[in-house]
């Protein structure tokens, strides 16, 4: 019974010695194979050198399109419609033809205010002629100087009544000329207020006709912080009279291309609830792009370029709430770098701290690379690699 017991410890005890020598056997083996491995193929990857630029920054703003002049058609004398000779929308040219006003009444009115401009016309000649004759026999004392007196007295009424009824005639011819409504300004007419047969009244509580819009060219309406429009001001140097060398444009969305304006206005006073300041903008309009009313983002400029370090947008990670670079050293290692980003300009974006000239950063695969990995630089551009 010992001698088993003995016998099987023994054995143990090899099995456990070959255990042990095949295990350093393999981690040997595993060892060789490690260091025989070929080391990882450098990833290659666009490396663009960073550089400063001048370029005039921008900031964006919300606005809106304003009309330069706006029009409330409405009827300077009383009538009834005879006629709406306008095309909803359309657009009309300043001195159009719009409505016309039962002109029937006020013709006739200058007809009788015309034969009243006769008879004062002939009353004037008769008492002139009266009067001459008067001066003429008072010399010879054929008359008394009273006599003469009253008949240039009678001339002088006979002048001012003539006078008096020319005027009734004018201002029966400008009521008549009234009842044509034309358009006082160009630009796109809009709806319809009233219809043939209504009756009008005239003056500034009459009722609207219709409205029309300039629409070229035609504002642009918005509000900036007071620190951006003083930043715009002081590369003027206060001068407001220069303020269209302020750049300005206009985006609405969609395949239109921004539209390039200038500044017009700049208040004369910041609300001091919101600490913004009105400004508006001047744009060319001839296609008929922009609406009154319309909604549009308005991006104003700076008048003088400042260096500014610009780097692809494909170049950026982000981590979390963090933003940061790949820069690649001497020996094409990459370094995790954290930046400070400021406005996105035509796909690049400004970075205000973190970099400096001259550095190489990546610009592309930045899926694939982690800091320490070593790169095969590319030259191709900013564009990232598809592969």
């Amino acid at each position: 019974m010992r001698i088993q017991r003995r016998q099987g410890a023994a054995l143990l005890a090899t099995i456990a010695i070959v255990a042990t020598i095949g295990g350093a056997i393999i981690f040997e083996g595993d060892r060789t194979a490690l260091a025989q491995a070929p080391a990882t193929a450098p990833v290659s990857a666009a490396v663009a050198t960073v550089q400063r630029s001048d370029i005039a920054l921008w900031e964006s703003f919300s606005g809106r399109f304003e009309p330069v002049e706006a029009v409330d058609v409405r009827a300077r004398v009383s009538g009834a419609i005879r006629s709406v000779l306008f095309e909803e929308g359309a657009i009309v040219q300043r001195g159009d033809l719009l409505v016309v006003i039962d002109p029937d009444p006020f013709r006739a009115e200058v007809e009788r205010l015309q034969a009243q401009v006769a008879m004062a016309e002939a009353r004037a000649r008769f008492t002139r002629s009266e009067s001459d004759r008067a001066d003429r026999l008072v010399e010879t004392n054929a008359i008394a100087t009273r006599d003469r007196d009253q008949r240039t007295n009678a001339a002088e009424e006979a002048a001012a009544n003539l006078s008096m009824a020319r005027a009734a005639l004018r201002s029966a011819e400008l009521s008549l000329s009234y009842t044509e409504v034309r358009a006082p300004i160009s630009g796109r007419i809009g709806r319809r207020e009233i219809t043939v047969g209504n009756l009008v009244d005239a003056g500034p509580s009459a009722p609207i006709l219709t409205t029309i819009l300039s629409v070229d060219p035609i504002y642009a309406g918005f509000e900036a912080d007071e620190r951006t429009v003083a930043r715009a001001l002081a590369d003027i140097r206060g001068d407001r009279g220069h303020i269209n060398t302020i750049p300005v444009s206009a985006d609405i969305g969609g395949d239109a291309p921004p539209l390039q304006g200038r500044l017009q206005l700049v208040d004369n006073r910041v609300d001091a609830r919101s600490g913004t300041v009105r400004l508006r903008a001047v744009f060319e309009n001839t296609q008929g792009m922009f609406t009154p009313g319309q909604f549009a983002r308005i991006r104003l400029g700076r008048a003088q370029r400042e260096p500014v370090i610009l780097i692809p947008e494909e170049a950026i990670g982000t981590d979390q709430s963090r933003r940061f670079v790949l820069v690649v050293d001497g020996d094409n290692r990459t370094a995790r770098r954290e930046v400070q980003l400021g406005q996105l300009l035509d796909g690049s974006r400004v970075v205000t701290s973190g970099l400096q000239p001259g550095e190489r950063i990546v610009v592309s695969n930045l899926q694939r690379l982690r800091p320490g990995a070593q790169v095969q630089p590319r030259t191709d551009g900013a564009r990232p690699s598809t592969s």
